[in-house]
């Protein structure tokens, strides 16, 4: 007896999509190194680093800012100064200096290696 299964399509994926939450940490240990900011400042400023596709989720980044804040990277406090309503304002603490530190050199050995594959493909004489 053959049974006939209906195929499965495979789902394909555009080159380069995978895990742009993979750089939230850095991009946002980055943007508190430049300068003490809030959730939705963070938000705005993270995008500039272009490694999403239009804003973060704000649930993404204040579940980043939590887990960093609980591992001592970044700690923070509530702001009632201006008119509005308060605002939780987070700062890089000097942990966070050193893990940004050690994302820096990772993310600078993939450029290298990212780069050292494109000239290999490039002096392999197909182009397209």
């Amino acid at each position: 007896m053959s049974s006939t299964s209906p195929k499965r399509s495979k789902k394909h994926r555009q080159p380069g999509s995978g895990k742009a939450e993979r750089y939230i940490q850095p991009s946002l240990l980055l943007a508190l190194k430049r300068k003490p900011s809030y959730g939705y400042e963070l938000i705005q400023e993270i995008a500039a680093f272009g490694f999403m596709e239009g804003p973060a989720p704000p649930g993404m980044i204040y579940r980043h800012l939590r887990d960093m804040e609980e591992n001592g990277w970044v700690q923070s406090e509530w702001h009632t100064e201006d008119a509005g309503p308060a605002k939780r304002i987070y700062q890089l603490t000097a942990e966070g200096r050193e893990i940004l530190s050690f994302w820096i050199d990772y993310m600078d050995q993939q450029a290298k290696k990212l780069a050292h594959f494109i000239v290999m493909y490039k002096a392999s004489g197909n182009r397209k």
